[in-house]
C-alpha cells in the first residue's frame, strides 16, 4: 500500500465529487426539481441510482462479513433483493407513479389521512436516522484503518462532507454521484477479483482452501425460513421504502418506473456473485478473523492485492457509495419534512425560495443526527446486528400498510395505526424485552418471519372482514378526489417550468458524461503506478471513456431549441 498515492486519490476524487454538488446548486428551482428531478429523470439513471442507494454499506461490511464467515449464503440473501425488485417492477413501481405523489408521505396523507402521516413521518425519520447513521460508521472505520486516522474525527469529517453536497445539490447531485460510484466500484472490483484469485492459486486453490459447506445456498443462522421471509421483506422494502419510492416518482411515466425496478433486479441478479467473491477469497487467505473483525474482510483483501492508488480509489468509492445510501435517505427525509410538514402543516403559502432554504437547512439537521448515530454503532454490536435488527423490527409494520392501501379501498386510517402499532410492539417485545425478562431470544429467521408476517396477516384479516361487511373506507373516496386534483395540477404546468426541467436533466446527463471522462483519465494515470494489474486498469479506463458517450448522446436527445421557440411549441402542444 502506498499511503501517499492513495491519500492523494481520495483527496482529488472527494474534491471532484463536492464540485459536482456545487454544479447543481442553482438547478433546484422548486421542490419538484430539487427532490424529484422535475419528474423527468431518465429511467436508466434512476435504476442505477436506486441500485447504488441500496447496494453500499451492506455489500462491503454487513454482507462482506457474512460472505467471509458463511460463504455463498451471502449471495443467496442478496438474490432475495432481485426477487423483490421483480415483484416491485410488475406491481408496485408503476402504481407509485400513478398516485401522482411527490413523496410516499404525500400519498399516505392523501390516502390514509394526516394523523397516519404524522405517525409514519416520526417513525420513518427515526428509523432512517438509525439505519443510515449506522451506514456511515463502517466506511469511516475503513478509511480510518487504511490511512491510520482516528475513528471519531474521521466519522465526523466524512459525515459533514456527505451532508454538504446533498444539501447543496438535491436529487440530481445524489444521482450523479451514485452513477459515478457505480462505475468506480465496478472498475475496482473487476481489478480486485482476478488479483485476489491469483493470490490463492486460482479458482481451484480457492475452492480447496475453504470449508466444505462454504458454497451451500443456505448456511449458519440464515435458514430457508429466513430467506423466504427476506423475500417478502424485500418486496415491501424495495416497493415501499420512502427512499426508493422517490426513484419511481421522479421518472416520467409508470412504464419508466417499471424499468427502474427491472434494471435494479437485473443488477442484483449478477452483482452479488461478483461483489461477494473477494471477502470469500480472503477466507482462504486468512481464516482467523472472528467477531467484529470479520467486518474488515473486504478492506483487508483490498489492502493485500490492489496496486498503488487503486486502494484509494476503492476506499473513495466505498465511502461515496456507502454515503449514497445515507444521502438518498437524507434527501427523502428532508423532502418529507419540507413538503409534508413545513409546507403541508406549518407554512402552506411558503414561496419556492423559502422552501428550498428549508430543504437545505433540514438536510443539515438530519445529517448531524446521522453522524451521532454512527458514533454509537460499535456499542450496538456492529453493523450487521444494527441493520438486520432495525429492518426486522420496523420493516413490516411501517412498509406493508401503505403498500396495501395502494390496492385496497377498504383499509382505513384507524386500521392502519392498529396494524403498525401491534406489529412494532410485538417485534420490540421479542427483540428487547423477551431476552431480558424471559431469557428467550428468537433466531434470526424467526425474528424476520414474525417481523414481516404479522403485519401482513393483520392486514389480510382486516381486508377479509371489511369485504364481508362490504365496507369502503371514507379515506378512499377523499383520496380519489385528491388524486384527480393532483393530475389536474400536473397538466397545468407552465411551459417555462417544463423547459427549465429539460435544461436541468440535460445538464445532469452532461455532468455524468464529464464525470466518466474524469474517472477514465484517473484510471489511466493510476495504471502507470501499478506493478501488477496495470494493463487491466488501463483497459477499464478505456471502456469507461467509451461509456461516457452513452449519457452524452442521451443529453443531446433532450431537445431544447431557443427558449422563445420552445415555449411557443409547448404552448401549442398544450392547446
Amino acid at each position: 500500500m502506498n499511503t501517499t498515492i492513495d491519500t492523494a486519490v481520495i483527496v482529488i476524487f472527494s474534491a471532484f465529487v463536492l464540485g459536482i454538488g456545487m454544479l447543481f446548486a442553482r438547478t433546484g428551482r422548486n421542490l419538484k426539481s430539487f427532490f424529484a428531478g422535475g419528474e423527468a429523470v431518465p429511467w436508466f439513471i434512476g435504476g442505477l441510482s436506486l441500485f447504488m442507494s441500496f447496494f453500499s454499506a451492506g455489500t462491503f461490511v454487513a454482507w462482506g462479513s457474512i460472505a467471509y464467515k458463511h460463504g455463498w449464503v451471502a449471495i443467496t440473501i442478496q438474490w432475495t433483493m432481485c426477487i423483490g425488485a421483480l415483484v416491485t417492477g410488475i406491481y408496485l413501481a408503476p402504481r407509485w407513479k400513478q398516485t401522482g405523489a411527490l413523496t410516499a408521505a404525500e400519498f399516505i396523507r392523501a390516502r390514509l389521512g394526516t394523523n397516519v402521516q404524522k405517525v409514519y413521518i416520526f417513525i420513518f425519520t427515526l428509523v432512517s436516522l438509525f439505519i443510515k447513521g449506522s451506514v456511515l460508521y463502517p466506511v469511516a472505520k475503513l478509511v480510518s484503518s487504511s490511512l491510520n486516522l482516528p475513528l471519531v474525527p474521521c466519522t465526523i469529517g466524512l459525515g459533514f462532507f456527505m451532508i454538504a453536497y446533498t444539501a447543496v445539490g438535491g436529487l440530481w447531485a445524489v444521482m450523479v454521484t451514485d452513477i459515478l460510484q457505480f462505475v468506480v466500484l465496478s472498475a475496482a472490483v473487476f481489478i480486485l477479483l482476478p488479483l485476489s484469485l491469483d493470490r490463492v492459486g486460482g479458482l481451484d486453490g480457492f475452492v480447496k482452501a475453504v470449508p466444505d459447506d462454504f458454497f451451500n445456498l443456505i448456511n449458519g443462522e440464515y435458514t430457508i425460513g429466513f430467506i423466504a421471509a427476506f423475500v417478502i421483506y424485500h418486496i415491501c422494502y424495495i416497493g415501499g421504502n420512502w427512499t426508493f419510492v422517490q426513484r419511481y416518482t421522479s421518472v416520467d411515466s409508470p412504464k419508466s418506473a417499471r424499468k427502474v425496478a427491472f434494471l435494479f433486479a437485473g443488477l442484483y441478479l449478477i452483482s452479488p456473485v461478483i461483489w461477494m467473491m473477494p471477502p470469500m477469497i480472503y477466507k482462504a487467505i486468512n481464516p482467523s478473523l472472528t467477531g467484529l473483525d470479520t467486518e474488515n474482510a473486504y478492506l483487508m483483501i483490498c489492502k493485500l492485492v490492489l496496486p498503488p492508488g487503486l486502494l484509494g480509489l476503492m476506499l473513495t468509492g466505498m465511502y461515496f457509495s456507502t454515503s449514497a445510501s445515507a444521502n438518498t435517505a437524507l434527501n427523502v427525509v428532508s423532502a418529507v419534512f419540507t413538503n409534508d410538514i413545513y409546507k403541508g402543516l406549518i407554512n402552506p403559502k411558503a414561496s419556492d425560495k423559502k422552501l428550498i432554504r428549508v430543504a437545505r437547512g433540514s438536510s443539515w439537521v438530519f445529517g448531524l443526527g446521522m453522524i451521532g448515530i454512527a458514533l454509537m454503532v460499535p456499542a450496538a454490536g456492529g453493523i450487521v446486528e444494527v441493520v438486520l435488527s432495525i429492518s426486522s423490527i420496523s420493516g413490516g409494520p411501517l412498509l406493508a400498510p401503505p403498500l396495501w392501501a395502494m390496492f385496497s379501498k377498504r383499509l382505513t386510517s384507524r386500521a392502519t395505526l392498529w396494524v403498525t402499532g401491534i406489529g412494532l410492539t410485538v417485534n420490540l417485545f421479542f427483540k428487547i424485552l423477551a431476552p431480558l425478562l424471559l431469557d428467550f431470544k428468537l433466531t434470526r429467521g424467526a425474528e424476520t418471519i414474525i417481523g414481516v408476517g404479522l403485519p401482513l396477516l393483520l392486514l389480510l384479516g382486516y381486508e377479509l372482514w371489511a369485504r364481508s361487511k362490504d365496507v369502503t373506507a371514507n379515506e378512499y373516496y377523499q383520496y380519489l378526489i385528491a388524486r384527480q386534483q393532483k393530475r389536474d395540477d400536473a397538466q397545468a404546468e407552465s411551459p417555462e417550468e417544463a423547459l427549465a426541467i429539460r435544461k436541468q436533466n440535460r445538464f445532469g446527463l452532461q455532468v455524468i458524461a464529464g464525470s466518466l471522462v474524469f474517472t477514465a483519465l484517473m484510471l489511466g494515470g493510476l495504471s502507470t503506478f501499478a506493478e501488477v494489474g496495470g494493463g487491466i486498469t488501463a483497459c477499464l479506463g478505456g471502456v469507461i471513456l467509451l461509456a461516457a458517450l452513452i449519457p452524452y448522446r442521451a443529453s443531446q436527445r433532450v431537445q431544447l431549441g431557443s427558449e422563445p421557440q420552445q415555449i411557443e411549441k409547448l404552448i401549442n402542444t398544450d392547446n
